[in-house]
Formats: C-alpha cells, sequence, structure tokens
C-alpha cells in the first residue's frame, strides 16, 4: 500500500506525536525482514493487528511460511510466547486448562494451558473438532476463561495468530462464523514471485540457525501499551465514519451474499484504520486506509450466495465491487 499524503497537513503541526511509535515499529520490521522475504502486507496487517488489539488467522497452503511469520512476529516481541499444534483429538482442556486435585492440600488446583501466554501461536486451527474450536470462543472474545465457575483473566497484551490451510479438506473442520468474527483479520498469504524464491534460497544458504532463535526482541509490553493508546488518539473525521458503515452496511443488501457483516466489523475497520495511519505516520485515518483495510476485515465474515459460490467467485470480489460502488469521501 503506497503512503497517503495530505498535501495540506505539513502546514500544521502534527495533533498525536508518532516518532516514537514509528521508530518502534521499524525495529520490528527490521527484524522480521531478515528473515521473511516478501509478504509485506501480511506483515504489516500483523502489525496493525498487533496495535488494533485484535486476532489473526492467517490462511495459505503449506510450506508458505505461514507458522514462520507467526513465529517470529511473536518473537520480536518481548512477551510470553506459547504454541499449540491443533489436532483432531485435541480436547478443550488441552489447549484451556484442568482442575487437577492436590492431596497435600486436600483441594483441587487449576492448571492453565497455553492459551496463557501474551502470544498464541495455533497451528492449523482447522484440524480440531468444533468443541475444541469452541474453547477459543470466550478467551478471544472476553480475554478470560472459565473453568469450574472461576474466571480467569488473561494478561495484557493478549493475541492469537491462527494458520490453516484452505486447500486440504481431509481431517479439517471448518471454522463457524461466529467464531471467524472474533478474528481482526484474515491474511492470505500467496507464493512468491521467481525473484523473491530465489531471494530465499540465498537467505536459507546463509543462516547459521532457525531464524526464531536469532531474532531480537524489538517490542515489550509497555511498548505495545503506549503504541495502542497513541493509535486511539488518531484523528477520524465523521464522514469517514459514515464511510465506514455505507460499506458495512452495503454487504447486508449486496445479492451476491447471503450473510453480510456485523457492527463488530464496522468497529474492526475504525480500530484497525487508526493503527495503519499510525504505522504511516500520520494523525489521521484517509478513505485509502479503509479501502485497504476492506477485504482483510470483511472477507471472512461475509458468506457468498450458494449461486455465486457455484460460479466461483470469492468474497475478495464481491467486497471490491462493494467498495468501489460507494462514494469516496471528499471525491
Amino acid at each position: 500500500m503506497e503512503e497517503n499524503t495530505n498535501p495540506e497537513s505539513d502546514a500544521f503541526e502534527k495533533r498525536v506525536d508518532l516518532s516514537r511509535f514509528k521508530a518502534s515499529l521499524e525495529r520490528v520490521n527490521e527484524q522480521i525482514g531478515s528473515y521473511i522475504v516478501g509478504q509485506r502486507k501480511a506483515v504489516e496487517l500483523l502489525q496493525v493487528a498487533l496495535i488494533a488489539d485484535g486476532h489473526v488467522l492467517i490462511e495459505g497452503v503449506p510450506g508458505i511460511a505461514k507458522t514462520q511469520l507467526a513465529k517470529l512476529m511473536a518473537r520480536a516481541l518481548d512477551l510470553d510466547f506459547s504454541r499449540v499444534q491443533f489436532t483432531p483429538d485435541l480436547m478443550p482442556s488441552d489447549i484451556l486448562g484442568t482442575s487437577v486435585y492436590n492431596q497435600k492440600q486436600g483441594e483441587f488446583e487449576f492448571k492453565s494451558g497455553p492459551v496463557f501466554s501474551n502470544v498464541v501461536l495455533v497451528d492449523e486451527i482447522n484440524r480440531a473438532p468444533a468443541k475444541t474450536q469452541a474453547a477459543l470462543f470466550e478467551v478471544m472474545e472476553e480475554r478470560q476463561v472459565t473453568i469450574d465457575g472461576h474466571q480467569h483473566k488473561m494478561d495484557e497484551p493478549y493475541l492469537i495468530l491462527a494458520t490453516q490451510n484452505p486447500i486440504e479438506q481431509e481431517g479439517t473442520y471448518r471454522l463457524p462464523e461466529a467464531q471467524l468474527d472474533r478474528f481482526l483479520f484474515k491474511i492470505s498469504m500467496d507464493y512468491p514471485s521467481l525473484d523473491e524464491e530465489f531471494e530465499i534460497l540465498k537467505l536459507h544458504q546463509s543462516l547459521e540457525s532457525k531464524p526464531e532463535a536469532m531474532i531480537q526482541k524489538a517490542l515489550s509490553k509497555d511498548d505495545i501499551q503506549e503504541l495502542r493508546a497513541t493509535a486511539k488518539q488518531i484523528h477520524i473525521e465523521e464522514d469517514i465514519l459514515r464511510y465506514i458503515a455505507a460499506i458495512v452496511d452495503a454487504t447486508r443488501n449486496q445479492g451476491s451474499l447471503y450473510l453480510g457483516a456485523s457492527p463488530r466489523a464496522s468497529l474492526a475497520l475504525l480500530n484497525s484504520a487508526r493503527a495503519l495511519a499510525a504505522i504511516q505516520d500520520r494523525d489521521f485515518v484517509s478513505p485509502d486506509d479503509i479501502r485497504f483495510l476492506a477485504a482483510p476485515v470483511l472477507a471472512h465474515r461475509v458468506i457468498l450466495s450458494p449461486e455465486r459460490e457455484m460460479e466461483g467467485l470469492s468474497s475478495v470480489e464481491v467486497l471490491d465491487q462493494i467498495v468501489r460502488s460507494i462514494k469516496v469521501p471528499g471525491s
């Protein structure tokens, strides 16, 4: 995405100081860019999700570096990190935790599962059955887990990075719409270009150890909380808010879509647009931010009509038609 500019903005002092914000994220880019070739949009969207306090679903064919990107992003943050490999025999207690009887104390003790971390990598989320997928509902939305009537709060910041393979259907379970709606973004990773593949081979040949072992911490917990507070100060005009509302409303009245986006999608567009503007060193949200984020925020929240699905149309194509049909503020 090209950086948005406002010719009048240089004449005025910025309303929000973004210098520290920019420097912090440049360190993250430097760390991840040293070991991930291409995939600039995916890296930028991961940063936006981190600042906007949202979870991310990363989709792509095997070997495209989905897990590698998620691990490097987590390692670049000075936060607790855990990884869960979803499998068909995984039980909800395997990820949430369970109560174990302590004979010495004569009472049950709660033993926390891998979701009790700041950054949780859920690998191949669609390989676990529905009851295990549903175990993530509460923790993704409420940032807490309820076990035996007791609520266990998550430590902030809290981020779930999930991966899935869109091609393989054997032994997989489709994520329910209610869970997809809890992901801020769905990031689709494509094959690298020929030149990028050549660079991948050169990089792999020169590596002395695994990238996650060499990556340095670039952001601390306090840094992330400060960046989130800064992003909330980004200015957004009322006509941009109406632009967001118009796009989301149009998904509910589009004949090609069986299910439109919910108000949660509008809020997701708002929060992620502020984070994107801050990342690009602007203290205001522009229409370009909304257009750039429309597909990652909305594509997994809408459902195509059976007729359009049979025709091979994608939700991204329908959303592109919707966005182009809505009048851009200021035009």
